[in-house]
């Protein structure tokens, strides 16, 4: 222990420590030395001044290891020396003038540390506590950064005191903004005049705001890349935090980066006063700066005309001179209270751990509580260490500059800085609400009804629209945000090649061109190594084929295609042939009934076989009505019977195969399975290239390559036993090479490039046996279906796959939107979406019913029978009127005059009709007029 005699308990001896080139600390630490020493009256007479610079170091990630310990040489050791900076020698000279100071009898009232962060300011600390030299701290730092100081004892509280510089406070602005905007995301760039190591975890602690930190580059070149890499981290809200030329700088490089904009929010904070300068084209910046009072300009200017206070930042060159005055003055007071008179201190050689110097009545919290001086900038707010801090307060201002020239400023308000946080006071009818940034996602898309589809709208621009858009329109809603949509270049989903190189929608999430993939996208095992995928927000979709409609051709007289033309023309020629068969027979058999009368007198039917009524009975012997009465001679006869085995072989045969003619077009096998597809060769058929189908196929194909390649390996393997060779030895190869000739007959029938281009060749092929069959995803064949008739579906779904939103590998959209996808899956929106594009798509086709064997005949074959029956009532009424024509303008008596008929009846009635009946007939039938007039019973 070492007792100092003060020889004038007026006068105040103390150790500066500052970084080297911290100018704004040895100005403002001179300035107060050289304002005490003038100005008397403040109580303070300057005694023993040491100043001692240290490098400023780096920031440590773990605790320092770093303590003193006595060895038997009594030399002051470090233990665990961190490489790259000399502790040990900062050590030793600390304590050489310490201990010089002690040897002098001027032994340090107080050390003044103007440290800022680092290993050589964590020395000085270690140094300080082990010899308990009251010390007034101005390192950058909240509670528990200090490690050197961290769990101090109460006792320790009392003289190992640290104010926080106006820069640790300033930032602090930044979480205030981080929290009123409610941002998720921040980049934050820095330069020197401001140290920020240590407030990466703490500055936003707590917030749900990704950031980064992130020292500004010296080199514009440097800087673009860096804001470059700060976009590509999905980065929205950028803040600039440094000198007027920093801030300056970092603009000009967003400005070449395009970040600038509704989806772009910039915050500029800085220890100046000077305005924002900068070559923005178009740019609106909230800037943040503390506020100065008149009477601080007035007092500053007083400090740099007489005090050479000139360095920059002054808030900083303030700070330090107010710093170093109220320690001076708190360590006066102390002498004056004789706090030091029993004040033992201790040689760095004779430290002990074991037995370290206590200070029981020592309190210089208090004495710098106490303090009363003239601030240059703010009052100081006293707590603990870590929470004490000026009372700073910041000017709130918009800037939007416009060709590099600032085209308005206008005051928002003020923050007022604090730890951890501080408060945001607007002017009235002012906020930031304007400057929120507009999340704006670049979406991209691939067309495929009814997902995406794109139209004109009124104003004649392109838009897209579909389910997919619905369901993004819906998710906006409740993630908000905006989004850009474009397709993708080459109008692909995204498969990777042998390279294992990227196309369609995959490669533009790839490249960070597009936020978010936005289609029926399948979630494949590939693509999730490269994207990250939502939760699924539509079924699984598998694979199934498309085909053309079987057609049955349709005629409504088709009951006349069951016998050939030639056929109809035999019986048309067998009919004629017999009618005038039948009436020969009859005209010149001597036992027909017009040739012999007299025989058949008593028979109840007459009738005479004319040629009429030889057409009309070989007609009417072809129907279940009968022919009527058959020619009483022999062989008319046996003519009439040829001609009724004829009609009933013609008519059996015509009966059997029309039915069956019918039936047997509806009976053509169709393909109902990949299987079927796959045994044939008449269709061809292929999925649409560069599809997840497509890649299903090729997949498929080479694991069976594969699986034969391993076999083949296995089975010509000459190191297996001969049992194990006996066992593989099979003439047929045991597994299945189907997805290999399918995939090179695939090849060989040629991929189409789009679903339309699939659906045409579909459409163009003749029959549903013959032509093209397209294999793709269930949701586009069943939307073809939807809004056409002429395709169809077959067999069913296999390598069934969940559609999901894409985004970039890491970002946080996916948390976001699989928690907007739940949500309306649990409002059951999803279900008003597929009800909405799919059972009410006003594209939506109402089809015929389908031609089903077992609906029976239609009327479009049948129909022609009914034809049949009008044209020959139409017929029968032109006979009709006809008759009634030709026997109404004939000339001469008609049957109707009723003057000539009673005019030939004899006087004796009963005589004359009983013994004369020919009169009846010379009279009207052999007369002069020649009229033939047909008897009523026998027309014809």
């Amino acid at each position: 222990m070492v007792t100092v005699t003060w020889a004038d308990n007026h006068k105040v001896n103390f150790l500066v420590v500052y970084d080297e080139g911290n100018q704004p600390a040895m100005q403002g630490i001179m300035a107060a030395v050289k304002y005490l020493e003038q100005n008397t009256n403040e109580g303070v007479m300057i005694g023993k001044q040491v100043t001692m610079t240290v490098k400023k170091g780096e920031d440590i990630e773990d605790t320092m290891n770093l303590f003193l310990t006595s060895t038997s040489t009594n030399q002051l050791l470090l233990l665990n020396p961190i490489t790259g900076e000399d502790i040990e020698a900062t050590v030793n000279q600390t304590c050489d003038r310490v201990d010089a100071m002690l040897d002098s009898n001027e032994a340090p009232h107080i050390v003044l540390d103007a440290t800022t962060t680092g290993m050589m300011s964590e020395t000085i600390k270690s140094f300080t506590r082990a010899l308990a030299l009251p010390t007034l701290s101005a390192t950058y730092g909240q509670e528990g950064d200090i490690r050197e100081w961290r769990d101090l004892s109460e006792m320790e509280e009392k003289y190992l005191i640290q104010l926080m510089p106006p820069g640790d406070v300033i930032v602090q602005s930044i979480r205030d903004i981080v929290a009123t905007q409610n941002m998720t995301n921040a980049g934050i760039i820095y330069d020197h005049t401001f140290v920020m190591d240590h407030k990466y975890k703490s500055l936003l602690m707590n917030l749900p705001c990704r950031h980064i930190m992130t020292m500004a580059e010296d080199t514009e070149a440097g800087l673009r890349k860096q804001t470059k890499r700060l976009m590509d981290a999905d980065i929205v809200n950028f803040f600039a935090v440094g000198s007027q030329e920093t801030i300056s700088r970092i603009l000009d490089a967003a400005t070449a980066n395009d970040l600038f904009g509704r989806k772009y929010a910039w915050y500029a904070v800085s220890k100046g006063d000077e305005d924002i300068q900068c070559g923005c084209e178009n740019s609106t910046v909230v800037f943040l700066r503390p506020q100065t009072t008149p009477d601080t300009r007035g007092r500053l200017t007083m400090l740099q005309r007489d005090f050479d206070l000139t360095a920059e930042p002054i808030i900083d060159s303030a700070f330090y001179f107010d710093y170093a005055v109220r320690g001076l003055k708190a360590a006066a007071r102390m002498a004056e209270m004789g706090k030091y008179d029993n004040f033992n201190y201790i040689k760095c050689e004779a430290f002990d751990e074991d037995n370290p110097p206590v200070r029981d009545d020592f309190d210089l919290m208090d004495a710098l509580m106490k303090v009363s001086m003239i601030n240059t900038w703010a009052d100081v707010k006293w707590n603990r260490n870590g929470e004490n801090m000026l009372d700073t307060t910041l000017t709130i201002d918009k800037f939007k500059i416009l060709a590099g020239r600032t085209a308005e400023r206008k005051t928002l308000g003020m923050a007022k800085a604090g730890m951890p946080h501080g408060q945001l006071v607007f002017t009235a009818g002012q906020s930031l609400t304007e400057f929120q940034v507009v999340t704006v996602y670049r979406v991209t898309t691939v067309q495929q009804p009814p997902f995406i589809m794109k139209r004109m709208n009124e104003d004649g621009e392109e838009e897209f629209y579909g389910y997919c858009i619905d369901l993004i329109n819906e998710i906006k809603q409740i993630v908000e945000f905006e989004y850009e949509i474009y397709e993708a270049p080459d109008g692909k989903f995204g498969n990777m090649n042998e390279k294992e190189e990227w196309n369609g929608m995959v490669l533009e999430l790839m490249e960070k061109r597009a936020d978010i993939a936005l289609a029926p996208l399948s979630v494949m095992a590939e693509r999730e190594n490269v994207v990250d995928f939502t939760v699924p927000y539509y079924d699984l979709v598998g694979i199934t084929i498309l085909m053309k409609k079987p057609k049955v051709p349709t005629s409504l007289f088709k009951f006349l295609t069951v016998l050939e033309p030639e056929v109809w023309v035999c019986i048309l020629f067998a009919y004629g042939f017999t009618s005038v068969l039948l009436y020969i027979f009859d005209r010149f058999s001597p036992y027909s009934y017009q040739n012999n009368k007299d025989k058949y007198k008593d028979d109840d039917e007459k009738r005479e076989f004319t040629f009429k009524e030889c057409l009309w009975f070989c007609m009417t012997s072809l129907t279940p009505q009968g022919g009527g009465e058959a020619p009483k001679n022999l062989s008319g006869r046996l003519v009439a019977a040829t001609w009724w085995l004829f009609g009933f072989i013609i008519i059996a045969s015509y009966t059997a195969n029309l039915a069956a003619f019918l039936t047997v077009s509806r009976l053509d096998t169709p393909i109902e399975s990949l299987d079927d597809l796959s045994n044939q060769y008449k269709v061809q058929y292929a999925p649409m290239n560069g599809s997840s189908t497509m890649t299903y196929f090729e997949r498929m194909a080479y694991i069976e390559h594969k699986f034969y390649e391993i076999w083949k390996d296995m089975s010509l393997n000459d190191s297996l036993s001969n049992v194990e060779r006996a066992k593989l030895a099979v003439w047929d190869y045991p597994v299945s090479d189907k997805y290999t000739k399918m995939w090179q007959s695939m090849q060989e029938s040629g991929l189409p490039d789009g679903i339309t281009a699939a659906i045409d060749r579909v459409r163009k092929s003749t029959s549903s046996s013959e032509g093209f069959a397209y294999i793709g995803e269930a949701t586009e064949i069943r939307y073809a279906i939807l809004t056409s008739c002429d395709v169809m579906s077959v067999g069913d779904e296999f390598s069934r796959k969940p559609f999901a939103i894409a985004v970039t590998k890491g970002s946080p959209l996916k948390d976001q939107l699989s928690g907007a996808i739940l949500k309306l899956l649990n409002q059951r929106k999803l279900e008003t979406l597929k009800e909405r594009w799919w059972n009410q798509n006003p594209e939506k086709k109402v089809c015929e019913k389908d031609d089903d064997q077992s609906d029976g005949i239609s009327i479009e074959n049948i129909g022609g029978v009914f034809i049949v029956i009008f044209v020959g009532i139409g017929l029968a009424c032109v006979t009709l009127a006809f008759e009634y024509w030709w026997y109404k303008h004939r000339k001469g008596p008609r049957v109707t005059d009723s003057a000539k008929v009673l005019s030939v009846r004899p006087t004796d009635q009963k005589a004359g009709f009983g013994t004369d009946k020919s009169n009846f007939n010379t009279e009207y039938n052999g007369g002069e007029a020649g009229y033939d007039i047909a008897p009523v019973a026998g027309p014809w």
